[in-house]
């Protein structure tokens, strides 16, 4: 899989991820807004977590609308989230020599930087 930065431009907190690596320029970079997860990155992600559950962003809107809804949901109701919105990506993703990394937690952004350091 090609090293990819999965985030979301108008995420603060991916921005101050981004400046904190010191990728602001690098063309790795994939914004989720205006070029959506492929087909290919989102099975790549799914081969690597075993669940699509853990690729989505809870705390999104329309995953807390839906729950409110009585959404039952399922592997299939979150893949398909993932493959119709954007905002429902958790992030950032970075997907680096084949590892991949979730998230936002001080772990996670000091993991991406090891690797990205290498």
């Amino acid at each position: 899989m090609k090293n990819t930065f999965l985030y979301l431009s108008t995420c603060s907190t991916c921005v101050r991820i981004i400046k904190s690596l010191g990728i602001e320029d690098a063309d790795f970079l994939q914004n989720v807004k205006e070029q959506m997860i492929s087909a290919e990155q989102l099975a790549f992600l799914y081969a690597n977590t075993n669940s699509y559950e853990q690729l989505i962003n809870k705390r999104g809107r329309i995953h807390a609308q839906m729950k409110r809804g009585g959404t039952n949901f399922t592997e299939a109701v979150y893949k398909a989230l993932l493959e119709k919105e954007y905002s429902c990506l958790k992030r950032p993703i970075l997907i680096w020599n084949n590892s991949v990394f979730l998230g936002n937690s001080k772990a996670t952004v000091a993991a991406m930087k090891t690797a990205l350091d290498g």
